[in-house]
């Protein structure tokens, strides 16, 4: 798997540690590549970017990392490393929906959700998954389906809602499953006070192949002027996007031009692959 779209986690100058870290935790876990600013990792085949971007944002749980264990084994030992330093926010147990599931947040400030089961019955290894909380709680269904409107081969897979029963707000979303360019997500909503919401720490970076798919994308999804920098943009959601020329890759990995091409989009705010093509 290939994934045109994938996650991309902001850290503040140690993007070599954790990218060794998480090549330790999880199998089947390379680096793919790596400059100073950008370590791109390929968990399972799957696409995740790591940012050296400073200290301006911090990661928290609003988006999380849903990992599927196909052994007891696996899911035990990659428990006891994420737990290194990290905090327990539901402990590793049998749930009605999981016969051993926990939620962790790394030492570094990810969660993720770890689940004993079948990758098949999911699709993907690892599925990042949103929660719409505070000032976006209830927003889960309606993003779903504005997502689902703008990608190709999109598909809501399916929408659980809380009942009455489940001390939650009956009708908003429990668990939901939907997919964007063949790259599976999963949403849910929460009312919980949990002071924390979207923000710039995890985008979500769309890979396009020409400056049409760019501006498309751009203006389907951009809804702060304000956030537009560099590439990035942020929905009417808060959800953070980079929508990325798939050349920016070679660009960067050539000494010779990274520097100038650098230079070139810290004045962009939506790229512009034939400027960047002359830097």
């Amino acid at each position: 798997m290939n994934n045109k779209i994938y996650p991309c986690l902001w850290f503040n100058g140690n993007i070599a540690e954790i990218a060794r870290f998480y090549c330790s935790v999880f199998n089947n876990t390379k680096i793919a590549a790596e400059n100073p600013l950008v370590t791109m990792l390929e968990l399972s085949g799957q696409k995740l970017m790591l940012l050296n971007g400073g200290p301006h944002f911090t990661i928290n749980p609003s988006i999380s990392f849903y990992v599927v264990c196909e052994t007891e084994e696996d899911i035990d030992r990659v428990w006891k490393d994420l737990s290194d330093n990290g905090s327990v926010m539901m402990e590793l147990d049998k749930y009605p929906w999981s016969a051993k599931y926990g939620w962790i947040q790394d030492k570094y400030g990810v969660n993720w959700q770890l689940s004993y089961g079948k990758q098949q019955d999911i699709g993907q290894k690892f599925t990042p998954v949103l929660m719409f909380s505070d000032d976006r709680q209830g927003q889960a269904t309606e993003a779903i389906h504005y997502y689902t409107t703008i990608f190709p081969r999109a598909n809501i897979v399916g929408i659980l809602n809380y009942s009455e029963e489940d001390n939650e707000v009956a009708g908003t979303v429990k668990h939901a499953q939907f997919s964007l360019d063949n790259y599976l997500f999963m949403a849910m909503d929460s009312s919980l006070p949990h002071g924390f919401s979207f923000n710039e720490a995890i985008s979500l970076v769309v890979n396009c192949d020409t400056q049409e798919e760019i501006d498309y994308y751009w203006n389907k999804l951009s809804a702060v002027p304000e956030a537009e920098q560099c590439g990035w943009l942020k929905d009417k959601y808060g959800v953070s996007w980079q929508i990325v020329p798939t050349i920016l890759e070679e660009l960067m990995s050539d000494p010779q031009r990274s520097q100038r091409v650098i230079t070139a989009f810290m004045k962009m705010k939506k790229f512009d692959i034939e400027e960047l093509i002359k830097a």
